[in-house]
């Protein structure tokens, strides 16, 4: 699913709201998220999972055309733990 995917679907379950104010409110609930994390906090949303940040240590890599080193600086990326709800959902059969 991508943005406008979500957006339409968001509108379709709520027609008492503008298609303006769904934007709205999703670029409110993205924004949220994000500047909580780079803040170094995490996110929970309960049958979700939970949103987070990971510190990778600098590095060595290797361009893959050269085959020449690279140094590769420390840097926090985000990981998403999925909820137990999501998990069970995900391996239903």
């Amino acid at each position: 699913m991508i943005r406008s995917e979500l957006l339409q679907a968001l509108a379709a379950e709520n027609p008492d709201l503008r298609p303006e104010e769904v934007e709205q409110v999703l670029d409110i609930f993205f924004e949220e998220i994000s500047s909580r994390l780079a803040e170094g906090g995490r996110v929970e949303l309960r049958g979700f999972g939970t949103f987070s940040t990971r510190q990778r240590e600098a590095r060595t890599g290797r361009n893959p055309r050269t085959g020449e080193a690279v140094d590769v600086p420390a840097k926090r990326v985000p990981y998403f733990k999925p909820g137990k709800e999501m998990r069970e959902r995900l391996n239903a059969d």
